[in-house]
């Protein structure tokens, strides 16, 4: 199992006061060292943490592999194709929201967000879509060509009892099954911390887990090293 982590938070930490620390590129380098798989970044719209500049240093330093979370916002697509990372996530976004609230509504949206798939792709960036375990939505996913897709964990971190945990859980392991038998490959994520990920983290078939709230978090105790490789001990 492979982990991806989101370093966005240590850029909301940095654009509190402003400031120029502590700097996001530095944080990527630690976790990479501490075993991370990957680096997840998300450029929002309104640029609420990571910004432009931490793309560009992120993709000449980084060792592993940048994986852009973004929209389908035109400035946002001009961006990565400008860029390049290794990878982009295309997730949905709303400016009041805190966090990502669900998946990509591919059924809506297929025209639109297949042109973008595309038009990555032909930048040479590898394309996932972040979706909710649903059937429909993992077909349409297929149908815009992509082959890689990740899974929103939110109903299940968020569960409130084990009754609600146990049937989320299910519905993570039927749409990996349906996605893997489809061809696609299968990542997942959100709300994932080090008290819910064993048990996603035993699913047949995901690849790749992408976490990165619960790790910051961690690491205000104990250190982002220490951080990185509990939760990657957790997850093997």
């Amino acid at each position: 199992m492979k982990l991806g982590v989101n370093v966005d938070h240590i850029a909301t930490l940095r654009n509190l006061r402003q400031g120029i620390e502590p700097e996001p590129v530095f944080a990527a380098l630690i976790c990479e060292g501490a075993g991370a798989d990957s680096i997840v970044v998300h450029l929002r719209e309104d640029r609420r943490h990571i910004r432009e500049r931490d793309l560009y240093l992120l993709k000449e330093v980084i060792k592993t592999k940048l994986n852009l979370e973004m929209s389908i916002n035109d400035e946002i697509v001009d961006i990565a194709c400008k860029i390049r990372p290794h990878q982009a996530t295309l997730v949905p976004e709303r400016r009041q929201e805190i966090t990502t609230e669900g998946g990509l509504d591919v059924v809506t949206n297929s025209k639109k967000i297949g042109s973008v798939v595309k038009r990555l792709e032909k930048n040479g960036i590898v394309v996932s879509l972040f979706i909710d375990p649903d059937k429909k939505q993992i077909a349409a996913a297929k149908k815009t060509g992509v082959k890689m897709i990740e899974l929103h964990t939110g109903r299940y971190a968020e569960a409130k009892n084990n009754k609600d945990q146990d049937k989320y859980l299910q519905e993570l392991v039927t749409a990996t099954r349906y996605a893997r038998r489809e061809g696609l490959i299968v990542n997942a994520g959100h709300g994932l911390n080090y008290y819910n990920v064993s048990r996603v983290a035993k699913i047949k078939g995901i690849e790749e887990l992408n976490i990165g709230y619960s790790i910051i978090c961690r690491a205000v105790l104990v250190g982002l090293r220490q951080a990185v490789e509990e939760m990657k001990r957790l997850i093997q």
